[in-house]
C-alpha cells in the first residue's frame, strides 16, 4: 500500500468518526429540565384542563390521563427533561411545558414521560430518582392503549 492511498484511507476514517462523535453528542444531551422546585412565589402558566382538551377535540383517555397527572404532579413534571425534544424545536424548557399547550396531547413521548412523573411521585420517588429513570428511558414502559386513571 502506498502513501497516497494510506493517507487517504486515514482521512475517511477521521471524517467519519468526527461526524459519528458530532451525532452520539447530541443524542446523548439531556434535553431541558428544572433542577429543583419551582420558587414559591412563582406563578406558572396552567396546565390545560380536560375541558380545554376536550374543546379541541382531545379526548383519548391517554391525553386526559397525561394532563390530569401534569397538574397532579406539576412540581415534578417541572423538574423533568422531554425525550421529544421539544426543548430544541419549541423553547419548552421542562416537560410541564408540553402541558401547558395541546402539544403534549400530540406526543406520545411527553404522556409517557408525564405518567411515569406522576406514578412514580406516588409511590414516593424523588424527582431526581424519576429523572433518572426518564433519562434510562424507563417511561417507555408506560401503555398508552391502557392508561389508568389518575387519581
Amino acid at each position: 500500500m502506498d502513501m497516497k492511498h494510506l493517507l487517504s484511507v486515514l482521512t475517511v476514517l477521521l471524517a467519519a468518526g468526527m461526524t459519528h462523535a458530532q451525532f452520539v453528542n447530541q443524542a446523548a444531551a439531556v434535553p431541558a429540565f428544572h433542577p429543583a422546585r419551582p420558587a414559591a412565589a412563582t406563578k406558572l402558566p396552567p396546565i390545560l384542563t380536560e375541558k380545554q382538551l376536550a374543546d379541541q377535540g382531545l379526548i383519548a383517555p391517554a391525553q386526559k390521563e397525561a394532563y390530569k397527572a401534569a397538574a397532579r404532579a406539576s412540581a415534578v413534571v417541572y423538574q423533568m427533561p422531554c425525550y421529544c425534544y421539544c426543548d430544541r424545536n419549541h423553547g419548552h424548557s421542562s416537560l410541564r411545558s408540553c402541558f401547558e399547550s395541546t402539544h403534549g396531547a400530540n406526543c406520545s413521548t411527553c404522556m409517557q414521560e408525564s405518567l411515569y412523573s406522576y406514578r412514580q411521585s406516588k409511590k414516593g420517588w424523588s424527582a431526581k430518582m424519576i429523572r433518572d429513570g426518564i433519562v434510562r428511558g424507563d417511561f417507555k414502559m408506560i401503555d398508552l392503549q391502557n392508561v389508568a386513571p389518575v387519581q
